[in-house]
């Protein structure tokens, strides 16, 4: 499956992330909408991946401080490879914007996702949303 991705502003991102976001962690993880959004989606570049017939698939966000979060991927198109493009534009951006490292809070079941993208786990795995994370970096420069 070919896709390809853009990197965007909330305005241009919001409906189709947010479409991608609710489905996956209200729907599917139970995460409480209100914590689904929050005021950072308006200060972030916001990545969206898609199918080879150009419906969104995948979505995930760079905040202004570099950490990397809200990366999802609807169940059809997982382990398609767009979860890796849309990381990979994320990635590709904060080179850009000079970001010396990268954060995220990785699902500990996608912790090996990130370390395949050369993410390294930091501390204990925590608890958030009801779901167990794990802190992990990246060095960018």
């Amino acid at each position: 499956m070919s896709a390809s991705v853009l990197v965007c502003r909330w305005e241009e991102a919001q409906e189709r992330a947010k479409s991608i976001r609710y489905s996956v962690f209200v729907e599917e993880q139970g995460v409480p909408v209100e914590l689904e959004w929050d005021d950072k989606d308006a200060t972030s570049w916001h990545a969206l991946g898609f199918a080879e017939d150009g419906t969104p698939v995948a979505t995930g966000r760079l905040l202004a401080d570099g950490h990397i979060g809200r990366m999802a991927v609807l169940k059809p198109a997982r382990g398609t490879g767009v979860g890796a493009r849309v990381l990979d534009a994320l990635m590709v951006k904060a080179a850009e914007l000079g970001y010396p490292r990268l954060i995220l809070n990785a699902q500990t079941h996608a912790a090996p996702f990130y370390a395949r993208a050369g993410f390294e786990p930091v501390g204990e795995e925590f608890v958030e949303a009801g779901i167990s994370h794990i802190e992990m970096r990246k060095r960018l420069v």
